[in-house]
């Protein structure tokens, strides 16, 4: 761990265990979702539960990704979503839209509880990554054309989708990238572990 200091004082490196009753120690989730669980990015659904294999919404996804890299919400929002809400995510909705890294679903919406599909997820995570400047380089050699439903991505998610696969954050399935299928909250926890713990 190499970290800097201000100061002499006495440090101590900790490990914050946390586990939830619906996620099996064996599960190929598992990691990642103890990755982020003990970084703060997520507390769970309750009751000491994760829910997994339950389908992600865009207002969970963009509050597990500005946790994820440490971006802080707004308090008090001048400007935000009408349908923003006064509830867990709004400051974060607020950040989001200040930032650009979401000017949302059209009309001044961000439609926070809809299920968020694949190829929403990767352009707010570039997004994100743009404004940070945290793109990650390398490349996996793989482009859109090597799978068989990259037709089906929005023109306004393409180069997002590109990146993605060509940086191999997302490698696909089956020779698909389904980018209008939803994601799970477990699936989302892997894409976070992989990016954070490179």
């Amino acid at each position: 761990v190499t970290f800097s200091v201000t100061h002499f004082s006495r440090y101590a490196v900790v490990y914050k265990r946390v586990s939830f009753s619906d996620v099996p120690a064996g599960a190929w989730y598992a990691g990642a979702v103890r990755f982020i669980a003990a970084r703060d990015i997520t507390s769970g659904t309750g009751a000491g539960r994760f829910s997994p294999g339950a389908k992600l919404t865009r207002g969970e996804f963009i509050v597990m990704l500005m946790k994820a890299y440490g971006i802080a919400p707004d308090t008090n929002p001048t400007d935000n979503f009408s349908d923003a809400g006064r509830t867990w995510y709004t400051g974060y909705l607020a950040a989001a839209k200040r930032l650009g890294i979401t000017s949302g679903t059209g009309g001044n919406m961000f439609m926070p509880g809809k299920e968020i599909t694949r190829q929403e997820m990767f352009t707010l995570l570039c997004n994100t990554l743009k404004i940070i400047g945290q793109m990650p380089a390398g490349s996996s050699g793989r482009t859109l054309s090597d799978f068989n439903d990259a037709g089906q991505i929005a023109p306004w998610a393409k180069d997002s989708m590109a990146f993605v696969v060509q940086t191999g954050i997302a490698g696909g399935s089956g020779g698909r990238l389904n980018p209008t299928g939803v994601t799970t909250r477990a699936e989302m926890a892997q894409v976070l572990k992989n990016l954070l713990g490179k």
